[in-house]
């Protein structure tokens, strides 16, 4: 079944989001809650009528029955951020529906912000264990029927976006045209660089959805480590600083993702850590200690870098899911690694 991530277009006026709608099975599984204001001196409490819940989360596998094949899509920390500055920047806040039908007067989004720190946000307080990079949004709801008829008798219980995304899936040369344009000639070659910076474009982006996906489908939690040296976290570190001093021009979505979690000292699961030994063992010529202005650096050193690589490789080996042995026949050369039934074997190709 096909993973596809949504972005916005941003040559197309209408791409983004332009309501927000009030449901019963919120796509994305996360329930607002209906906050209350406690008025000392009346005898009950007065509600302040607001809902408090995540509108879009990132990573997040939403099933989709198509036309002619069934999918599921998601989006990235990056396209939310941008679809959420888009809807205020449109003036979209009293644009709502019920169940993405009846179009709805009295509801105004009065409040948005994206979860930045898994620890301090304010989702935390209302105890909505949500991921970073989440939409979040406080709706007042101005709106008697929707408030007593929907929302106090649990008929609705989340919140749905409404608007229009394109399939990256179908532009991925605009996203090397778009690196090479920044690159400016100053990483060396476009395209060796591009493979070091992009990481795999078509099969690497989707990780965490193929993670999240994995379990929503079995209902198993994944396995996970964090018992990686510090080393790995200090390298992790220091890509994030000089990404920074870059421009912030040397990830990929994914590779931000890993470099902040393993940075935090966060459990990675098996998967990751078969993706990092792969990546880190391709991407290993395009480090060079002595360059660290070069993406190829920079990006490697998001993954951890030698340790990192050394250490996923000793994982992998304790957990029986690397094979080394495998050599590469006469005319072929090893290049980095690739899964087969389960376990990493050497990627082989002809010598050029």
């Amino acid at each position: 079944m096909r993973i596809v991530e949504l972005i916005l277009d941003e040559e197309n006026d209408i791409s983004g989001v332009d309501a927000i709608s009030v449901v019963e099975r919120p796509a994305i599984e996360e329930d607002f809650i209906a906050l209350k204001e406690e008025i000392k001196f009346a005898e009950a409490d007065k509600d302040q009528r607001i809902l408090i819940g995540a509108l879009l989360v990132p990573n997040k596998p939403i099933y989709r029955n198509g036309k002619d094949e069934d999918y599921y899509v998601y989006f990235s920390k990056e396209t939310i951020k941008k679809t959420s500055e888009l809807f205020l920047m449109n003036g979209y806040q009293n644009n709502s529906t019920l169940e993405h039908r009846e179009p709805l007067q009295g509801l105004s989004l009065v409040e948005s912000w994206i979860v930045e720190d898994d620890k301090k946000d304010k989702s935390r307080y209302y105890k909505m264990e949500v991921p970073v990079g989440t939409w979040m949004g406080a709706v007042k709801v101005n709106n008697e029927e929707v408030w007593n008829d929907f929302v106090k008798t649990g008929k609705v219980k989340g919140f749905s976006i409404e608007g229009y995304f394109a399939d990256k899936m179908e532009r991925p040369q605009e996203s090397l045209k778009e690196h090479c344009k920044e690159c400016d000639g100053s990483c060396g070659s476009c395209k060796k660089d591009f493979d070091a910076f992009y990481e795999d474009f078509a099969e690497e982006v989707a990780e965490g959805v193929v993670d999240e996906l994995r379990r929503l489908l079995t209902g198993v939690e994944l396995e996970s480590f964090s018992d990686y040296p510090d080393a790995v976290k200090n390298n992790a570190k220091r890509g994030r600083e000089l990404n920074e001093k870059q421009g912030n021009k040397c990830a990929t979505e994914t590779g931000k993702q890993r470099s902040a979690d393993l940075a935090a000292g966060r459990p990675v699961t098996v998967d990751t850590i078969k993706r990092m030994y792969s990546y880190l063992s391709r991407a290993e010529e395009y480090y060079d200690e002595g360059n660290t202005e070069a993406c190829g650096t920079i990006s490697y050193l998001l993954w951890g870098g030698k340790s990192a690589k050394r250490w996923a490789e000793s994982k992998l080996k304790e957990l029986d899911l690397i094979d080394l042995k495998a050599p590469c026949q006469d005319g072929y050369e090893m290049i980095g690694m690739k899964e087969k039934n389960g376990r990493l074997v050497p990627n082989c190709v002809p010598i050029k």
